[in-house]
């Protein structure tokens, strides 16, 4: 991972707060007071610039689209209120999960690995999304006022680095740190955790799943990673212990039995994160392999070995493996997705086209199946038509680097040098670039054919300087 900049160190300490010792706030009085909601959503989508600039993400259309309507799921029964969520997805195996002020959620790949069921997985979330609900960040200020900057500021630059995954040195960052400063931060940060259990075990109850998975996964993380010395950052941030295992467990236990504990489309999920991680194709499709010679009937398993063979460039063997998952699910959109990037690879794109107009009818909107078509247009040189669906897409996500960046190059394929210009400053601008997004428009403005198209462009030029004198404010 890069250096940290200062503006992403110093906005971090505004981010990662300590709470209150005992009696907190209610969310109406004075002390949440401090900043607003609305003040929180700015502030999180800046930290969310700066952090995309530095650590690397997961691109993955499906994966991305999972998290999103999972986490928005689980919204719907929360107690939070302003619902304008915004996600990142971390390239890393370590098992994380954060969130940030103003609808700011991150999912490290590794969660998917380390989360064995789906209603692991919504534990976590539903936890996440406690944090947001109650505004620990607000409610965390009163204290962050009483402690020194300098001392903050050391104890926070370890702990982003942990988040982003910098392993040792961000541990080393924390351990650094005055002892007193980090006794006291992790005593705020466990009535944190406390009450975001309480929470998200009321919230994963309401919203269909087995709140036992919440105490589930604690107990065998903890159990996984007793006497490690270099534990999974999840537990850096989130630490374990044996009493709030016992109160989650007291608590899950007040509920009837039942709920969801499971489901096909999250293991399919995680098959395709863990063949992420795989050092080769052949290592992921051994271990696939292993999985059905002891359960036949694990269709993601068998949807996993398609992958790492299709990866492996063992085309053939995809297909055998996944034309029984398609004969058992014709209209499955993640078996369906295989076949059609499996026919792209083999070149077959007539077929390919008659399975995606199918599924652009079957899932009207879907993001993973547009993002499909549009990366099937740019194989049959369609460079116009991609754009415009990439315009659509774009219009839909504006927020997603991804697409900005995509958008980028295809109108640079297609000669549209001017929008180019203008996808970049997007782009640059949602990775916190704004010097660069400004100079993109420059460029934009340089090579515009007519006065209205030259207003548009310098009215979103002073947007983003007005975005990044904002940021530089909050900074100081």
């Amino acid at each position: 991972m890069k250096l940290l900049r200062p503006a992403l160190l110093t906005l971090t300490c505004l981010l990662v707060q300590p709470t209150l010792a005992n009696d907190l706030p209610s969310l109406g009085d004075a002390s949440s007071g401090i900043v607003s909601p609305e003040q929180e959503h700015v502030l999180g989508r800046a930290w969310l610039s700066l952090l995309r600039g530095q650590v690397k993400q997961l691109s993955d259309p499906q994966l991305k689209d999972y998290v999103e309507n999972s986490v928005y799921r689980l919204a719907e029964t929360s107690q939070l209120q302003d619902r304008r969520l915004e996600f990142v997805l971390l390239d890393s195996p370590q098992l994380n999960a954060f969130a940030a002020p103003g609808g700011i959620i991150g999912v490290n790949g590794g969660l998917f690995i380390h989360a064995q069921t789906e209603a692991e997985y919504a534990s976590v979330m539903a936890h996440e999304l406690a944090h947001l609900s109650q505004r620990h960040f607000a409610r965390g200020l009163e204290a962050q006022q009483r402690m020194q900057l300098p001392m903050m500021a050391a104890m926070l630059a370890g702990v982003v680095a942990a988040a982003a995954g910098a392993g040792d040195a961000g541990i080393a960052a924390i351990v650094s740190t005055q002892a007193a400063a980090i006794q006291a931060q992790r005593r705020f940060s466990r009535q944190n955790e406390q009450e975001a259990d309480r929470i998200g075990i009321v919230n994963l109850e309401r919203a269909g799943y087995d709140p036992r998975a919440m105490p589930s996964m604690f107990g065998r993380l903890m159990r996984q990673y007793r006497y490690d010395q270099k534990p999974p950052e999840f537990l850096l941030t989130h630490p374990v212990s044996e009493s709030r295992i016992a109160d989650t467990t007291n608590r899950a236990e007040q509920y009837a039995q039942g709920g969801t504990q499971d489901s096909l489309r999250y293991q399919l999920m995680r098959a395709r994160t863990q063949l992420k991680f795989e050092s080769t194709p052949g290592v992921g499709a051994k271990r696939f392999r292993a999985m059905l010679d002891e359960n036949p009937e694990m269709d993601a398993a068998r949807y996993g070995l398609a992958l790492a063979q299709m990866k492996a460039g063992q085309l053939a063997d995809a297909a055998s493996s996944l034309e029984p998952l398609l004969a058992k699910a014709p209209d499955d959109l993640t078996y369906n997705l295989a076949q059609v990037e499996l026919d792209i690879t083999a070149n077959r794109l007539q077929q390919a086209q008659t399975r995606l107009q199918r599924l652009l009818q079957l899932y009207p909107g879907n993001y993973p199946v547009r993002q499909m078509h549009i990366d099937l247009l740019m194989e049959r040189g369609e460079t116009q038509q991609a754009e415009r669906e990439l315009d659509k897409l774009a219009e839909q996500r504006r927020r997603d680097p991804d697409i900005w960046y995509q958008v980028a190059e295809v109108r640079g394929l297609s000669g549209n040098i001017v929008g180019l210009h203008q996808a970049r400053a997007e782009y640059f601008a949602l990775v916190g670039d704004y010097d660069q997004g400004i100079e993109q428009l420059n460029l934009a403005k340089r090579r515009a054919s007519n006065f209205q198209i030259s207003a548009r462009i310098d009215a979103r030029q002073k947007q983003l300087i007005e975005e990044k004198r904002m940021v530089e404010d909050m900074l100081r």
